[in-house]
């Protein structure tokens, strides 16, 4: 499903490179759960984020279902993460404007779903998730917790093949993150292919690789 080839992500500081990746060669199956772990500054989301196609390395090769994707024009790059990716991020990145229901929506209008496909999607969702009540409100009006449990309700309305989620329990009590991992773990034996970010050992062994970095570079696989 996914290759990495050579990937380096630096910046110019007076002069001199300093690397976030370094290196980074990755093979990603059909099917895989992944967790990517590592100290604070050791790329984690840089690499989420490269995979995501929401930031570009500096070097090499990221090919997508065979595809290299990186000498691919912008729009086409959108479209293909639109069709094929879900994102579930740490800074929730609700819109504001929205509320509950319409932010769940939206990845729906992206791939052009018809008005009754997209109610039924997103009242199964809200049901799912326990937050029928709290469809009319706006992001503000939510706690932390919530927000982000709206958040995985929107990366799951489209259906994504892979799902990226950054710290995804990070702002959740451990019984809501529980039943998040659950929910990972069912939709990974569905056959969605799930990476994700995390500093929870809980979390992680619930993944069947755990990738570890350090320095922006790929030790050993577990």
């Amino acid at each position: 499903m996914i290759k990495l080839e050579h990937i380096f992500k630096w910046y110019n500081i007076a002069g001199a490179r300093s690397y976030v990746l370094k290196d980074i060669n990755l093979t990603i199956e059909q099917g895989d759960f992944i967790s990517i772990m590592g100290p604070s500054g050791s790329g984690k989301s840089t690499l989420l984020n490269v995979i995501g196609l929401l930031d570009e390395p500096d070097e090499g090769k990221y090919y997508f279902m065979e595809e290299e994707v990186l000498s691919l024009k912008a729009k086409k790059r959108t479209a293909i993460s639109q069709a094929n990716m879900g994102y579930v991020f740490q800074a929730y990145h609700l819109i504001d404007e929205l509320t509950v229901y319409e932010n769940i929506e939206t990845p729906l209008l992206y791939k052009q779903h018809g008005s009754s496909e997209r109610k039924a999607i997103v009242a199964d969702l809200l049901d799912r998730f326990g937050i029928v009540g709290k469809k009319d409100l706006f992001p503000a009006q939510l706690s932390g917790g919530q927000q982000q449990i709206v958040g995985i309700a929107r990366a799951l309305a489209a259906s994504p093949k892979l799902l990226l989620a950054d710290e995804p329990t990070g702002n959740l009590n451990s019984k809501q993150g529980e039943e998040v991992m659950q929910l990972f773990k069912q939709l990974n034996d569905d056959g969605v292919t799930i990476i994700q970010v995390t500093h929870s050992e809980k979390n992680a062994a619930y993944s069947k690789r755990i990738l570890n970095l350090l320095d922006g570079q790929l030790k050993k696989e577990d």
